[in-house]
């Protein structure tokens, strides 16, 4: 009885882990209330009223992030994300504010 369900419990955290894509991205700090807008003045206030830190890609497409505590204190800034990227959303490994752009 142990064995196939640790053989499933392997293979699905097999293939979860299978789905994500690692990803270089370079965009903007932002939260899910102002987005794309990418206004500090504005995110720091939504912040303070309940709202979530996002990433913004170079694109303008605003990613949800499984860990926006990694980009805490930088919103409005201009980063660097390492991470993986599953169904849309960012899982931040490794943050870089980018200076002079």
């Amino acid at each position: 009885m142990k064995k196939p369900l640790l053989m499933f419990i392997f293979t699905f955290v097999v293939s979860t882990v299978a789905l994500a894509k690692p990803v270089s991205l370079e965009g903007w700090v932002s939260d899910d209330r102002c987005g794309a807008k990418v206004n500090a003045a504005c995110s720091k206030k939504c912040l303070e009223q309940g709202a979530t830190l996002v990433f913004v890609n170079s694109d303008k497409s605003v990613i949800e992030v499984t860990n926006p505590d990694a980009f805490k204190g930088l919103a409005g800034e201009r980063v660097k994300v390492t991470g993986d990227l599953d169904k849309g959303v960012l899982t931040v490994s490794k943050v870089q504010v980018v200076k002079g752009k």
